[in-house]
């Protein structure tokens, strides 16, 4: 079962995943989230988690200090869970934090993308394991003018997947492999 590892919300455990979707793992999540503490993006941190399925990974940048996070989901059971889980760890960050707030967008992330005028210091790109590099170059694309400047993309991919050739906008931090989990992350130049 997933749960939130750290911060304001450790230990909550979130509903299971819909069928429709694929969790990150607690060991990736641990692995990722010292790291994003390290570069220092999560404390203050406006979060965007695209193909948000549980919504594990926004609620987790809350918990660990983001001010911010918006969910967006087009599964309507995924959807809900993620309402869900929002509610119960939005409940305990207000405890400590009471500025800490979560939006949850039933909608396809494409759609979403077109008509958003937020802008994001750090954004989750968790898509399906099968979607081709072209569909994954797009996402980016669209979220050009959606990435606050020096603002983070971490995409979560199939190691198995062909890497792709990073937009001049962007630069690699880093990328590794965690058994057929690979977690790459950009930066906006």
């Amino acid at each position: 079962m997933s749960r939130i590892i750290a911060g304001d919300a450790g230990s909550i455990r979130l509903k299971p995943a819909a069928a429709s979707t694929r969790p990150t793992s607690d060991r990736v999540k641990e692995s990722l989230f010292g790291q994003l503490e390290n570069l220092g993006q999560l404390d203050g941190a406006s979060v965007l988690d695209l193909f948000a399925g549980t919504g594990a990974l926004g609620l987790e940048a809350l918990s660990r200090g983001a001010n911010h996070a918006v969910l967006v989901e087009r599964d309507r059971k995924a959807h809900e869970i993620s309402l869900e889980n929002s509610k119960s760890v939005i409940s305990a960050i207000q405890k400590s934090r009471s500025d800490a707030s979560v939006e949850n967008k039933k909608a396809d992330a494409e759609k979403f993308l077109k008509t958003n005028k937020q802008s994001f210091d750090l954004v989750f790109l968790d898509p399906p394991y099968n979607l081709p590099n072209q569909g994954l170059l797009g996402y980016i694309a669209q979220l050009s003018q959606a990435v606050s400047d020096q603002g983070l993309i971490v995409i979560e991919r199939s190691s198995r997947t062909d890497s792709i050739q990073v937009p001049v906008w962007l630069h690699q931090v880093s990328t590794k492999n965690y058994g057929d989990t690979q977690v790459t992350i950009l930066q906006k130049a």
